[in-house]
């Protein structure tokens, strides 16, 4: 389950961010995932709150601002929108996609003191 690494990246992130930016709390956290990333989101919600015990992020809210998926096709050169790698073009039916959104995976903002 990979979402325990991310769990643990985000951590360290805001840990490093707290000593740059010197903050001692994490009161809430947004990340923005794409649906391309994989996460599933109960099982980091399950994660971040497991891996924040102890930290300066324990007790912190995670929101999670689910992002479109988008491609551009390389068969007729629209915009299409995507739920998952390999999805067919729906204008022309052509598998030559190229991923031009939705696998982001990023901290979108704080709320920290």
């Amino acid at each position: 389950m990979h979402e325990m690494s991310i769990a643990e990246g985000v951590i360290e992130l805001l840990e490093e961010q707290a000593r740059s930016q010197h903050f001692s709390r994490v009161r809430h956290v947004w990340l923005e995932i794409g649906p391309l990333a994989v996460v599933e989101q109960d099982a980091l919600r399950f994660c971040f709150d497991a891996v924040a015990r102890h930290t300066l992020a324990e007790g912190a809210v995670l929101d999670i601002i689910e992002l479109p998926g988008e491609a551009r096709c390389l068969g007729c050169d629209s915009r299409v929108p995507i739920t998952q790698r390999y999805d067919s073009c729906p204008n022309c039916g052509s598998y030559r996609l190229q991923v031009t959104r939705g696998d982001e995976l990023r901290i979108k903002e704080l709320e920290v003191e």
